[in-house]
């Protein structure tokens, strides 16, 4: 029997459209299923608590994957290097593949291991699975990196996509003596207290289900995808972002079920520009490394924010008082999910409203979402900063109360997350403080014991805020 072949499972937990698999079988090899949790790699792109939630789920049903196919996962806790070292001699396995990452950190180690690997004489080839077109492959028409999306994504549409790729039929061939593995409960992902149930509730986790998913929204939702992604009160997203992630799926299937079926509506290409973000956001991380902790525009080095533990934690606890930023957090806090319009809102709440680094924001969004992922994270927040690339300008400051009027004008979302207010008429859900006293007692609520009152005034926390940027730019 020939020596095998080890396939490094890391953000690509799915078998089919899997590059990395795909070659590791063509070659006629045994096959070792990889996984090595190694809690601290890459820095600042290790897995938050609800990342880890959500890893630990997928592990297991990638391992069901594999077992109907034949192969076993094998599971590993350590140093990267040292565990791949670790299996090769003791399986004499003479080639690892896997599917390339993007963050800063994860590129300079897995680097390293590929230079040891090849010195010791084993094969180590790495393929791009998880971007449509690599970051290194996408100059603008000077030889630079792009810093504006639409001329980026025409670019990347002007290219065209490759399609994905089916996963061999039959089963895997394999070691006639499996590896020693761990079990997935001995890494330790879950936490000690439990308050993940409702995050594992809230979501069916795997290939099969991001496949589900990506063919529902597909068939019944992206022709509306235009109108309705911006109402948090229906469900008017794919919600594939932790799928993808985790490499559930790829961005080609996605392509490939979106638009590759005839399906050119305005809400198909207007969704395709999302995984377009996706692409950009990883363009900009590629280039300019340290943007995931610092500004790419330096003049913000110097804006006057004002740290404040109770006002962040009042932001993360969805007690500010504005119920559309409130009901976002909950819905982070209860699900590791937001909807994207109320991503915005929330984070320039906390940026300009609440004068809060965005680098506080980014480090709970970090934590607490499930689909958290470095490259689309910092984007977001620098963006809504106006400190990143196209980004906002800092001076476009959200008006909570006019956010929630426009996009969940019945407040559906608002009793949904924050079901005190549920009995508060349409016209005043999004300003409660402003109900009538009888209309709050006969709804049940009152302000500043129930609800809390707002934090901040919105006229003046805008007019602060562009005090402050104003200084910044002297």
């Amino acid at each position: 029997m020939k020596r095998p072949a080890i396939v490094w499972f890391r953000r690509d937990l799915r078998l089919e459209d899997n590059p990395a698999l795909n070659a590791a079988i063509e070659t006629g090899r045994p096959i070792i299923p990889v996984f090595i949790w190694e809690p601290d790699e890459g820095g600042a792109a290790a897995p938050g608590s609800a990342g880890r939630v959500w890893l630990h789920a997928s592990l297991s049903r990638l391992r069901e994957r594999l077992q109907q196919r034949g192969a076993s996962l094998v599971v590993r806790q350590g140093e990267s290097h040292e565990e791949l070292g670790r299996l090769i001699a003791e399986t004499g396995a003479v080639a690892v593949y896997w599917n390339r990452r993007y963050e800063p950190d994860i590129i300079k180690r897995d680097a390293a291991i590929k230079e040891s690997l090849l010195g010791s004489g084993i094969e180590a080839i790495s393929w791009n699975g998880s971007l449509l077109f690599e970051p290194q492959s996408m100059p603008n028409k000077s030889g630079r990196p792009y810093q504006v999306f639409t001329p980026f994504w025409k670019a990347c549409l002007s290219r065209g996509f490759d399609p994905p790729a089916a996963a061999p039929a039959g089963k895997f061939r394999h070691p006639s003596a499996a590896p020693r593995s761990l079990a997935i409960d001995e890494l330790g992902l879950l936490p000690q207290i439990n308050w993940h149930d409702p995050i594992l509730s809230a979501w069916d986790v795997g290939e099969a289900a991001a496949d589900r998913r990506l063919r529902t929204f597909a068939d019944a939702s992206v022709a509306d995808y235009s109108t309705h992604r911006d109402i948090p009160g229906i469900d008017g997203t794919s919600a594939l972002s932790p799928h993808l992630h985790f490499g559930e799926i790829g961005p080609r299937q996605i392509v490939q079920a979106v638009a590759g079926t005839g399906r050119g509506s305005r809400g198909a290409q207007v969704f395709l520009s999302e995984v377009g973000w996706r692409e950009f956001a990883h363009h900009l991380l590629f280039h300019f490394p340290d943007t995931a902790r610092a500004p790419l525009k330096p003049d913000f080095e110097r804006f006057p924010w004002e740290p404040d533990d109770d006002l962040l934690r009042r932001w993360q606890r969805g007690k500010t008082g504005y119920p559309i930023v409130d009901a976002g957090m909950r819905q982070l806090w209860r699900t590791g999910w937001m909807h994207n319009r109320v991503r915005m809102i929330v984070a320039s709440f906390l940026v300009k409203h609440l004068l809060q680094p965005w680098q506080r924001g980014a480090e709970w969004f970090w934590d607490t979402l499930v689909d958290a992922d470095l490259a689309n994270n910092t984007l977001g927040w620098q963006w809504t900063a106006g400190c990143g690339a196209d980004a906002a300008p800092f001076f476009r400051v959200f008006n909570p109360i006019a956010q929630g009027e426009k996009f969940d004008p019945q407040g559906d979302y608002v009793r949904r997350w924050i079901p005190e207010l549920a009995q508060l008429p349409d016209k005043s859900i999004h300003q409660p403080w402003t109900t009538p006293a009888a209309e709050l007692e006969q709804a049940g609520v009152s302000i500043g014991s129930d609800y809390p009152a707002p934090i901040v005034d919105h006229k003046r926390a805008r007019t602060r805020a562009l005090m402050a940027y104003d200084k910044m730019r002297l």
